[in-house]
């Protein structure tokens, strides 16, 4: 069997979700079964155009647009029954497919929609699937299970001076 890690990229700067994406290219290239599933996106992004175009699955756990503070109790339901859905699909790919990217894993986490006793399960039942977790405030019980931690640090950022997202740069 191949060794499989864990990799998580985590921090308050920008790059989480590309590096993830670039590895999903990558393992996709290179001939190897990658699906990526997103928790806390639905906003239509060139990520989705990519994957669709080198024949990555991505599934999303919701549809929303919103951030999770601004979503009603009814939205944020269907967001956690999605989460959950999502879960047993998962457990269904572990130790069949290469890679599985959990982009914005550890949003999930932080705002309950994903438990932290379901993200270790991940971790620890992956067999010899590759997992890689995004999203900021990695907790320490998630970087302790991990094989490589990436800390994305913001240390200017155009954002700052008015420069709103831009299509095909950040989305």
């Amino acid at each position: 069997m191949k060794r499989s890690c864990v990799q998580v990229y985590t921090g308050d700067g920008k790059g989480k979700t590309t590096a993830a994406m670039g590895l999903a290219m990558r393992a996709a290239g290179q001939g190897l079964s990658v699906k990526v599933v997103q928790f806390m996106k639905g906003r239509d992004t060139g990520e989705i155009a990519s994957l669709q175009k080198l024949g990555i699955e991505l599934v999303r756990a919701s549809q929303s647009t919103k951030f999770f503070a601004m979503m009603s109790d009814d939205e944020k339901a269907v967001l956690r029954s999605g989460a959950a859905a999502v879960l047993a699909r998962i457990d269904a790919w572990l130790n069949h497919i290469d890679v599985l990217i959990l982009d914005e894993a550890l949003g999930a986490l932080a705002c309950g929609v994903l438990g932290l006793d379901e993200l270790l399960h991940i971790m620890d039942s992956r067999g010899s699937t590759e997992v890689v977790l995004t999203g900021r405030n990695a907790p320490d019980a998630v970087t302790a299970k991990a094989d490589l931690v990436t800390e994305m640090r913001e240390v200017k950022h155009y954002m700052h001076s008015g420069v709103g997202a831009r299509k095909g740069i950040e989305y």
